[in-house]
């Protein structure tokens, strides 16, 4: 309001001028130059109330046959109200003012000159129009601007949210998985092996710092603060297809047989897309562990330049794994590998066992695209 106050008193001025103060008997002039600037001021706040309050005020002028520069307030009026109203107002108060101007032509237009005063005036009452609609074109366009940026950052505080569902699930499953079946293998041999329930429970605590160090680590990606970014920097890198080895080593520990097979060169896939692989494998195998005592699992994971194919399969009970049909383990890898373009196969074996499947589209654009 300001600053429109400050455009209604330079408009005043303006067109008061030199020469035009009129005389100290005659204030009628001077009381329609203000009646015709002065609504200006809470143009924005109401703007079709300002444009037919100044509008009423031309028409005394009209009436009183008082030719004024003020005039110029209705422009500046119509203008607002095409930033600011609807479609149909704006073009009601565009034909008001055509029509005022085509009389104020007919009244003070030079002899002969009425064509070309109103043609002029026109054209003015049509720019000023255009003004108004570009700008709320304009300040249309920015909004969504806005709004698209507001948009953007749910969405990634929803997939961030999503990401770290996803780690938290596969970390705190698959390590207690292991450490309770560790745990159960110390408490059966701690008379007969005491050597072998010692390195159980070793195991247990290596496995506890490992879901320690990765969940530091999970935690770390999703936030920007100084301690998280400290802390992250003392932790190992993020597991990938190298790592796989440790991680059936763990799983032979716990009581699941696991043989690993890797074929293509690991080097040449990105960090993301190695963390992957090795979430799927996890959870697969977390699952046999859980689900199908005293089975025996295979995993196969094959390389080449643009995919990754990878297969877990244990030859438990015949018939699905309890619910893993509908988990959040299996809704979290489906996520990840829809992230890649890839696809999920899990399900029963016909001779018993259960089998996952998974390809993963890594060459190309989707090398970076996916979130792990």
């Amino acid at each position: 309001m300001p600053a429109d106050a400050l455009l209604a008193a330079v408009i005043f001025l303006a067109t008061l001028g030199p020469g035009r103060v009129p005389a100290p008997g005659e204030p009628g002039p001077l009381l329609l130059q203000v009646a015709l600037v002065a609504p200006l001021v809470w143009r924005r706040r109401a703007p079709l109330t300002v444009f037919y309050a100044i509008t009423a005020a031309a028409a005394v002028q009209w009436v009183a046959g008082v030719q004024l520069p003020a005039d110029a307030a209705l422009l500046v009026a119509l203008c607002t109200v095409g930033a600011y109203c609807t479609g149909r107002q704006t073009l009601v108060a565009g034909l008001t003012l055509e029509a005022g101007a085509l009389l104020a032509a007919a009244r003070w237009a030079p002899p002969g000159q009425f064509p070309f005063t109103a043609a002029a005036l026109t054209a003015m009452t049509a720019a000023a129009l255009a003004t108004g609609l570009w700008t709320r074109a304009r300040r249309a366009y920015v909004t969504s601007l806005e709004h698209d940026r507001e948009q953007r950052a749910r969405l990634a505080v929803a997939e961030e949210r999503a990401r770290m569902t996803r780690d938290m699930h596969d970390i705190v499953t698959h390590n207690l998985s292991v450490m309770v079946a560790l745990a159960d293998s110390a408490a059966y041999v701690r008379h007969g092996a005491p050597e072998q329930a010692a390195a159980a429970v070793e195991q247990i605590a290596a496995t506890g710092r490992q879901a320690l160090d990765d969940m530091r680590r999970s935690l770390g990606a999703g936030e920007h603060g100084e301690p998280c970014r400290q802390a992250g920097a003392r932790l190992q890198p993020a597991p990938g297809i190298a790592q796989l080895g440790s991680l059936t080593d763990r799983m032979r520990a716990a009581g699941l047989p696991t043989r690993l097979e890797v074929t293509g060169d690991p080097e040449a896939m990105p960090a993301a897309a190695q963390l992957t692989v090795y979430r799927l494998v996890q959870e697969a195998l977390t699952n046999a562990l859980r689900h199908a005592p005293g089975a025996a699992a295979e995993v196969r994971v094959r390389l080449t330049p643009r995919r990754a194919a990878v297969e877990v399969v244990d030859d438990g009970h015949p018939g699905p794994a309890p619910g893993e049909a509908h988990g959040r383990g299996l809704v979290g890898m489906r996520e990840r590998v829809a992230a890649y373009g890839g696809t999920l196969h899990a399900g029963p074996l016909p001779g018993g066992g259960w089998r996952v499947a998974a390809g993963l589209d890594i060459g190309g654009d989707m090398a970076g695209k996916g979130t792990a």
